[in-house]
């Protein structure tokens, strides 16, 4: 009897060569005659028909595939029931997903929490300072936003200076206002239209119109006073005056200390300053040695008040120095040819480099000199000594010590305390340390030894090297070397390897200009409007800054539990056919 044998289920791979069902035995003829060859199976077509074999056949094989499942079973390791697999993979998806939901909403949650604390950014604001100076007007216009202190927007600052300066209209008050007027237009151009109305000018004039009588001075501030009436900027008729000198150096002294963001914090912390303009020099510091009442100044920032001394010497700045100096020489040069009745005097001028001559301004003559009030023309004969130009600046800058009242007169007859801590050196002690290539550490020794190689020079050769300055120019460098020198070391007892003074007109890009210290301290609010300076701390600073590190805190989780979710699951599977484990990937 024939029987046909039904299709087999797939079935898992095995340890070694499988063994063949009973029903693949092909059957034995009797009589041990081969049996005769299957026919080829039809590609497509039933499968072969194969012959039943005696159950005595079958029966030793089911044996042998018995004995060879219980083999398997002894090798393979106990497995987990499918269900249960997916079930558990299932699971952990679930968890991964949560996890991740979890670590999103915590990082969203930060991101409104940083909008929340965020403190709104107040608008944009803008003020407009002109410094009224002796050798010119400059025009400051600053962007700001309002604050403890203003924060500057240094993309919005801009500035324009123009010649001459307002002292030179002195006989024509009319043209100081019209010289002005090209400042105010370039303030209006950068400030936008809509903030004209509350936008604030102010004019401030230092040395040059404090060396006026008050008559002149006032006339060209009036002038003044009308152009800035019509810029339609905000503006008040007090709001265009002549500051003090101590003024000035105090502005200075905050706009140093600003950039150098000591403002605010403690005397010990902050940077003294010296400036050398053209009309007068100002020294403006925190010391803690008693001082007479005209030189001690009070300022308070916060809960911090810093004492200081500040003072301006008038006539000492650079150029009004090197004229007195040239007075003083000639007059002694005339003094000795007076009895001579001689109309052209020769003196000797030290502070200008061998080889250039001219004759010198006009110089009037006391009674008690001669018995006519003659006018003579001396020529100045240039020898070219640093060490002879350097000793008579020091009888110039001692000038006026025997009417000190004080105990201790450095410079002139004022009061000059001990120089400690730290000093910025501005203005044309930065110029002429710039021409010289100076560096801005331990300048005074190298500026002596640079300024004796320029005054021992030959003019022609001079002007050769210094081909874009003008003679005007070059003439000052030789004086202001040994002037700086004079100034520092002889009179205000620096010492010459003194470490502690940096001669800079900036500060981190920050310019060191009084004119930005007044703007600082105009729209700095008083103390006495904070009824309690930690509050407006906390909220001006606090919020802000703990914001960031809150959202940088969840975006740190966030990227750590993302990373984590991404690593691969493994799992590992014992290999039947290979005989060893696997490690492989499990798909999330």
């Amino acid at each position: 009897m024939v029987n046909f044998t039904p299709p087999s289920p797939r079935c898992p791979p095995h340890l070694g060569p499988r063994a063949p069902s009973p029903q693949q035995i092909p059957p034995q003829p009797r009589g041990g005659a081969p049996a005769p060859p299957s026919p080829p199976t039809r590609p497509g077509g039933p499968r072969p028909r194969t012959l039943s074999t005696p159950s005595r056949a079958r029966r030793p094989m089911r044996r042998a595939n018995a004995r060879v499942e219980l083999r398997e079973q002894t090798l393979a390791p106990p497995t987990p029931a499918p269900k249960m697999v997916a079930q558990r993979q299932r699971s952990s998806s679930c968890r991964s997903r949560r996890h991740l939901a979890g670590a999103l909403g915590l990082l969203a949650a930060a991101a409104l929490a940083l909008l929340l604390l965020q403190p709104r950014s107040p608008p944009l604001s803008y003020g407009v300072i002109i410094d009224a100076g002796s050798t010119g007007s400059r025009v400051h216009v600053i962007a700001y936003r309002a604050g403890a202190l203003p924060r500057l927007d240094w993309t919005g600052t801009a500035s324009l200076k123009a010649t001459p300066g307002l002292s030179s209209f002195a006989a024509d008050p009319h043209s100081a206002g019209l010289s002005i007027a090209p400042l105010v237009e370039f303030a209006r151009r950068r400030v936008p239209r809509d903030s004209w109305v509350d936008t604030e000018v102010r004019l401030m004039a230092t040395a040059g119109l404090r060396l006026l009588d008050a008559v002149a001075a006032d006339a060209v501030l009036e002038s003044c006073r009308e152009v800035l009436r019509e810029s339609r900027f905000r503006f008040q008729d007090e709001w265009a005056t002549v500051i003090s000198g101590a003024e000035e150096g105090i502005y200075a002294w905050v706009a140093a200390n600003y950039a150098l963001g000591t403002l605010g914090g403690g005397n010990q912390d902050t940077t003294g300053i010296i400036e050398l303009g053209g009309a007068s020099i100002q020294v403006t510091f925190v010391t803690k040695e008693p001082m007479p009442p005209e030189f001690s100044h009070i300022l308070t920032f916060g809960d911090i008040t810093y004492n200081l001394y500040s003072h301006s010497f008038l006539h000492l700045g650079q150029n009004v120095a090197y004229e007195s100096l040239h007075d003083l020489l000639s007059t002694k040069g005339l003094k000795s040819m007076a009895t001579h009745l001689i109309h052209q005097a020769t003196y000797r001028d030290p502070c200008t480099p061998r080889g250039f001559s001219r004759m010198a301004g006009s110089v009037k003559l006391p009674v008690s000199v001669l018995e006519s009030k003659a006018e003579y023309r001396p020529f100045a004969h240039a020898v070219g000594n640093f060490s002879e130009c350097r000793s008579a600046v020091r009888t110039l800058l001692q000038k006026g010590q025997e009417e000190c009242t004080y105990h201790d007169c450095r410079l002139g007859a004022a009061f000059v305390p001990d120089m400690e801590g730290k000093f910025i050196a501005t203005e044309n002690f930065y110029h002429t340390s710039k021409f010289f290539g100076l560096r801005s550490k331990s300048f005074l020794s190298d500026l002596m030894l640079a300024g004796e190689q320029f005054c021992h020079g030959d003019w022609s050769n001079i002007k050769k090297k210094y081909r874009s300055f003008n003679e005007g120019e070059l003439l000052l460098f030789c004086f202001s070397s040994a002037y700086i020198v004079a100034l520092l070391h002889d009179t205000l007892k620096v010492p010459m390897d003194h470490k502690s003074i940096d001669v800079t007109n900036q500060i981190g890009g920050v310019p060191v200009d009084w004119a930005l210290g007044a703007f600082i301290v105009q729209k700095t609010p008083n103390r006495t409007e904070y009824s309690d300076p930690s509050v407006s701390y906390l909220n001006n600073y606090d919020s802000s800054g703990l914001a960031p590190l809150i959202f940088i805190a969840m975006v740190v989780f966030t990227v750590f539990s993302i990373l984590k979710w991404r690593r691969p699951r493994l799992k590992t599977i014992y290999d039947m056919e290979k005989g060893r484990y696997i490690i492989t990937r499990v798909n999330r």
